[in-house]
């Protein structure tokens, strides 16, 4: 407690000192304090012949500034005095400091009070056993634990100070604002008793019944529940965090604006928001984000990763998230990657809904139509389904490819792998058998309904129904233009390689957009 009492006062004097300096360094200018009144007048010549004792009813003055008590000692020679019991200092008609005892030097005009200290300023009142007060800078501190308190606030710390005339006050250590509202804790806080706004200048905590604030530098409007909190400062509101390089704050709205590196974490869904630039709305939980913007999604053992020029996300049902991303998805799992031009995913269902030539790579295969469906189950992908204008491609090499299309087609997945492709409508196929690790020929299938089983890469089995026709082309024989079917693209360039290549922007050619020009038809 010692070494704790000796660094809060030096550290208000080295205040203190500063300040003087700031202001030209011009010393005070001395005058005479005047004692004014006093029922009984007594002298202690045997001790000190300059101390003068008075009693009753006491009262000095000092330029314009008045004191008062029931008992003191006068030292003239030394323009200083010593108040003893029902002290009250009297500067104009707006401030009172009030005390047991008090000690006034009138040369530096530093006044010292102890013991039941109240230093009243129109609507605030500051409370502690300790203050020193300084008249040239119209400031008082304390520096063992004091409280100020006005209309909306009380602030409590182990060292602070007030200037009446600014309405400045500064609190170190221990620092506790209580509002109405809210409770705030921090290590360094500064607070204007007109504005009623808090500046933020160490680690602070700011709890309320909506959530907790966690900043170390910002402001706080505690009128109006407004703040501007900066370096990467966290919102906390029930199982959501946000943070952001600045957080403008409103808590009677629920509303947080978000600049730079923006996040917002569900720890429920345990999905995560980001993006350069963002909002987020509490009461709605409706959030924004754009500029780099990423979604994660990490409850299952792959995390997916994905980005979009704009996202946007949801609650449904006051239980699940709903996320939609516009123009230019992006996404990545290590299972799965994908593009397309819009995106809806849901929490409840678990799946991802992508339209707008959309495409989805798994290992060695590509699927793409009009619109993919991803169904994801735990931590696998479960199925997917390809509506209209479907095709699905497996790369060989960069000559040959396995190829199926039709009017609809579902991929199922086992161990993150497609296991079996079905196909409705209209089914065409390309496959290249192999026979001792060569390729026989060009397989080309047409039926209305089409299966095949898959193991490890390769096709184990395949079933047409109820009527179908075939051919088998021998290596040798086939020729360039029968190696696709129409509608063959393979869109490579445009896949994710990893979790970062989400953010790469792609051209798109003439040729990565599948047309629909009379789909199934030669």
């Amino acid at each position: 407690m010692i070494s704790k009492l000796f660094f809060s006062v030096a550290y208000s004097l080295l205040f203190l000192c500063a300040q003087a300096q700031s202001r030209d360094s011009i010393a005070p200018e001395k005058t005479k304090v005047y004692l004014e009144h006093a029922n009984i007048l007594s002298y202690n010549k045997g001790i000190d012949p300059d101390n003068k004792i008075l009693i009753g009813d006491v009262v000095f003055r000092h330029d314009s500034s008045y004191m008062y008590c029931d008992s003191a000692y006068f030292y003239e020679l030394s323009n200083s005095l010593e108040a003893f019991s029902n002290v009250r200092m009297e500067q104009g008609d707006t401030l009172f400091i009030y005390g047991d005892w008090l000690h006034y030097d009138g040369n530096t005009q530093l006044a010292r009070l102890r013991k039941n200290v109240r230093m009243v300023n129109n609507q605030v009142t500051l409370f502690t056993d300790s203050l020193n007060y300084n008249r040239v800078e119209d400031i008082g501190y304390y520096f063992d634990g004091g409280l100020i308190v006005d209309g909306e606030n009380e602030l409590s710390s182990f060292w602070g100070q007030y200037a009446p005339n600014t309405k400045e006050a500064v609190f170190n250590d221990s620092v506790k604002l209580v509002n109405p509202q809210f409770v705030l804790y921090s290590d360094t806080l500064h607070y204007n008793t007109d504005t009623k706004i808090a500046t933020i200048l160490g680690p602070s905590v700011i709890e309320s019944d909506s959530g907790v604030v966690y900043s170390s530098r910002g402001w706080y409007n505690t009128d109006i529940n407004v703040s501007l909190l900066l370096d990467q400062s966290k919102v906390v509101s029930g199982d959501r965090i946000l943070k952001g390089d600045s957080i403008y704050y409103d808590k009677d709205r629920g509303f947080s604006e978000v600049f730079g590196n923006m996040s917002l974490r569900d720890t429920s869904q345990m999905i995560i928001l980001e993006g350069q630039y963002g909002y987020y709305d509490e009461k709605t939980e409706y959030a924004f984000a754009t500029d780099s913007a990423r979604f994660m999604e990490y409850s299952r053992g792959d995390t997916l990763y994905l980005h979009a020029d704009t996202l946007i996300m949801n609650t449904v049902d006051s239980t699940y998230r709903e996320l939609k991303a516009y123009y230019d998805v992006r996404f990545y799992r290590i299972d799965l990657q994908g593009v397309c031009d819009s995106m809806l995913f849901n929490t409840q269902d678990s799946i991802l809904y992508m339209y707008s030539n959309p495409v989805v790579w798994n290992e060695v295969y590509q699927l793409y139509g009009d619109t993919i469906l991803v169904y994801l189950n735990d931590s696998t992908i479960d199925h997917t389904h390809v509506i209209q204008f479907a095709f699905a491609v497996q790369y060989l090499d960069t000559t040959y490819y396995n190829q199926l299309k039709g009017n609809d087609m579902i991929a199922y997945f086992e161990e993150n792998a497609i296991h079996k492709i079905d196909v409705s409508g209209n089914a065409e196929s390309i496959f290249y058998p192999v026979d001792n690790g060569g390729m026989i020929g060009l397989n080309q299938t047409k039926s209305a309904y089409l299966s095949i089983w898959l193991k490890e890469n390769k096709l184990e089995r395949l079933k047409l129904w109820p009527t179908s026709e075939g051919s088998l082309i021998p290596i040798p024989d086939l020729l360039p233009a029968q190696k696709t079917l129409k509608d063959f693209y393979w869109f490579d360039s445009l896949r994710p390689v990893d979790k970062d290549d989400i953010y790469r922007k792609v051209k798109k050619n003439t040729v990565d957009v599948p047309k629909r020009s009379n789909k199934f038809v030669h």
